[in-house]
């Protein structure tokens, strides 16, 4: 995977798995693949994908069964997507709406 330099690795990661989840590669109860095997896929270190795991158990896409592994939350893809939305809304859409006004983009021309 190629990793860009203005987001933190783990994120990145995090958004693929998100991906996979809103794709249902991933589905609810699905366990997910270990630390180890993410790391390796990825070709970084164990410790960011752990950060990883971490995020996504703090945004209660997926939980953690002491001694078994990570599982995808039941209501995953939702969580998912509200937590997308809310980026898309907060982060992107702002710097998008200002690159339209800086090249005088109308909201008639993204419709077209």
């Amino acid at each position: 995977m190629e990793f860009r330099k203005q987001k933190p690795i783990y994120l990145q990661i995090a958004e693929r798995l998100m991906e996979q989840v809103l794709a249902g590669q991933l589905a609810a109860d699905d366990r997910m693949p270990s630390v180890r095997d993410v790391a390796a896929a990825m070709g970084v270190n164990p410790n960011t994908v752990m950060r990883t795991f971490d995020y996504l158990q703090s945004e209660e896409i997926i939980y953690n069964r002491r001694g078994v592994g990570y599982f995808v939350a039941g209501d995953a893809k939702e969580k998912v997507l509200a937590l997308q939305r809310r980026e898309f809304l907060e982060e992107e859409l702002p710097l998008i709406r200002q690159k339209m006004q800086l090249l005088g983009i109308n909201i008639n021309e993204l419709e077209k």
